[in-house]
């Protein structure tokens, strides 16, 4: 170790213990006189604390009265991918991000690895020479859960890793997705969010004719889905309708004038007895006749408060009535699609309407919902009188890049910061090492 870090750390003694990820190990300490803070490993060191041989930059946290160096963090992120053994992993639509993350940590300090759950502590893969490496890699310190099936979470494997999590006190962080009847439980018995949430109901034959006499418009979307899938539009046209999907084959009745029987005929076996909410429809500012939303995404800083990181327009495509950029959609600045049709200062002042509004979602939803939520995207609509509405909320909200240019975004900082205040949970200020 260098004198400078070991005369830094106020070490006492020669023996001291070193934690990295959950493994601790006693080591003999020699100072050397280098000209930065470093800790050079022999080889023993980096196989039993399962690191691979390189260099790293750690953050670190002297516990003085136990003798305790803690170096890192070690952060796992939890997805669900198939290895064939040939060529690199993939991680579907955060693969990306995964690399993104990477870099972010390795400029912060800290070492992260990729793992599916199945094979958790047993093989993990880390970003090295610009691949993903196979390794059996150190127990995490927090894990950041970006699985994209829903099912996934439910099955039994899943709950034995999560059951495993807890026996061994690691900290997972976005603990699951949530649903959106259960989002608009938490929301609607706050009074003062009422005034901007769409009435919402569990979708039934009795409750679809009831919102069909009350609305212009309205929408069907199953309480567990996301990107834009299976939803439905339906417009009143004097006593009849038309319906609109997002479920392919139903395409061609996009035109087509019908009856009440006729549309519940029509969505039922599509719902495929999933439960679904039937909502009422917004009629919302458009972008150039296309329909437009916000994505605000909201996460904890290092303090434990909330804090908006980016908010963008999602314009749909031109034959799609959802916005989702999964199906087809475009994103700009809010700034930029807003002054569409407003003025600069009207504008302005709607994003930060806006921004106030996730927060207080954020904080609401964080407080009623189980385990540990530190990211959320929160889409809201701008209705014709510039009025704000609450559409949905997303504990996974999408990873993909704006202009294809690789680099650390503000979201991806914050998941970083995040994560390193629940490894390092003892709250006392760290330094680089």
């Amino acid at each position: 170790m260098s004198t400078q870090l070991f005369k830094q750390l106020q070490i006492e003694a020669r023996n001291i213990k070193i934690s990295i990820g959950k493994i601790m190990m006693k080591v003999n300490i020699q100072t050397v006189e280098l000209t930065a803070y470093e800790i050079h490993f022999p080889e023993n060191l980096f196989q039993y604390f399962c690191l691979p041989m390189q260099e790293y930059k750690f953050l670190y946290h002297f516990k003085k009265e136990k003798h305790v160096l803690f170096l890192g963090p070690v952060i796992g992120l939890v997805t669900d991918f198939k290895d064939t053994g040939i060529g690199e992993p993939h991680f579907g639509s955060i693969h990306n991000f995964c690399e993104e993350l990477h870099h972010g940590l390795s400029e912060n300090g800290g070492f992260l690895y990729i793992f599916s759950y199945p094979e958790f502590s047993s093989l993990g893969y880390n970003f090295d020479s610009g691949k993903w490496k196979p390794a059996k890699l150190p127990l995490p310190d927090v894990i950041y859960n970006r699985i994209h099936s829903r099912r996934a979470e439910f099955s039994k494997e899943y709950l034995l890793f999560r059951h495993r999590l807890a026996e061994l006190s690691i900290p997972i962080f976005n603990d699951r997705f949530l649903s959106k009847w259960e989002v608009h439980e938490h929301l609607i018995h706050e009074n003062h969010l009422n005034p901007y949430i769409p009435e919402t109901n569990i979708f039934t034959k009795d409750h679809l004719a009831t919102f069909l006499k009350k609305y212009e418009t309205i929408f069907i979307k199953p309480v567990h889905g996301s990107q834009g899938r299976n939803i439905f539009k339906i417009n009143k046209e004097n006593t009849d309708f038309k319906l609109e999907s997002s479920v392919k084959s139903l395409s061609k009745i996009k035109d087509v004038i019908l009856s009440f029987e006729e549309i519940y005929q029509h969505i039922k076996p599509l719902l495929n007895n999933r439960i679904c909410i039937i909502q009422q429809g917004i009629p919302l500012l458009t972008y150039q006749t296309r329909g437009m939303d916000y994505r605000v995404l909201c996460h904890k800083n290092k303090q434990n408060k909330w804090n908006v990181t980016s908010v963008v327009a999602r314009i749909s495509a031109e034959d799609e009535f959802v916005s989702n950029i999964a199906r087809g959609g475009d994103m700009m600045s809010p700034i930029n699609a807003l002054i569409d049709t407003l003025s600069i200062s009207d504008a302005k002042r709607l994003i930060s309407q806006m921004k106030e509004l996730a927060i207080e979602t954020a904080m609401i939803i964080e407080r009623k919902s189980s385990g540990i939520t530190g990211e959320l995207g929160i889409d809201i609509g701008i209705d014709k009188d510039g009025k704000p509405w609450l559409i949905e909320v997303n504990s996974k909200p999408s990873k993909s890049f704006e202009d294809g240019q690789m680099k650390i975004r503000p979201s991806a900082k914050a998941i970083i910061q995040f994560c390193t205040k629940l490894a390092f949970d003892s709250g006392e200020e760290m330094e680089d090492s």
